[in-house]
């Protein structure tokens, strides 16, 4: 399969990269810095681009099975480069005619509210990251109305620590008891595993230890 995925560089994108390329696949890099991509595997192609250029994009996508969205604004908290990125991926695709999406929101968003605690309610997204958190929650909104082959997948705060696959996968809102953490390199192989068959299609899947 070829895949391409945004946010190639960051710290989840990164690690994506490395696990659909250890899968086998096909795997474009898309990102404003690819310079910053240490590696160099004979199946990897590195496209330098902004997520926010309709036209760059557009040009990226054409020629792949799939698309994988971990876009991150860093410590640009009011950025909006999730929803506005993430709305000209899906133009693009519709456009080339690329019907699988995988893309990465957060723990959180939609009915997946009702499983944080009251810090990460209040404090966390109600205060301190409310920018990107109305992001995300806009950029869930264009993906499920985008009429394409969607997963979207809701991954706790992120840790460094080595990926287990220790972590609950799929639970429902009504879930307690969650550290609300899980490590990079554990969402970067949910993402990976999000296209290797049809279990999650067109399903918001919340993942944490």
């Amino acid at each position: 399969m070829k895949v391409i995925v945004f946010g190639a560089t960051g710290s989840v994108g990164a690690l994506a990269v490395e696990r659909l390329l250890a899968q086998g696949h096909g795997v474009t890099a898309f990102a404003r810095r690819v310079e910053t991509l240490e590696n160099s595997h004979p199946r990897l192609r590195t496209v330098a681009g902004d997520a926010k250029d309709p036209a760059a994009v557009s040009a990226a996508v054409a020629g792949h099975d799939a698309v994988v969205v971990a876009l991150g604004a860093g410590a640009a908290r009011r950025n909006r480069i999730r929803s506005v990125g993430t709305a000209n991926v899906i133009s693009a695709m519709k456009a080339h005619n690329v019907q699988r999406l995988v893309c990465q929101t957060t723990l959180g968003a939609g009915e997946s509210w009702a499983n944080l605690n009251l810090f990460w309610k209040y404090v966390m997204f109600g205060l301190l990251l409310r920018p990107a958190f109305l992001d995300h929650e806009l950029q869930e909104q264009l993906v499920r109305e985008s009429g394409l082959d969607w997963t979207i997948v809701r991954p706790g705060a992120f840790t460094d620590e080595p990926a287990d696959g220790a972590y609950r996968v799929d639970f429902p809102a009504s879930e307690r008891g969650l550290s609300l953490h899980i490590s990079r390199a554990d969402v970067a192989a949910f993402l990976a595993r999000c296209l290797a068959g049809p279990d999650f299609l067109h399903r918001a899947v919340s993942i944490s230890h």
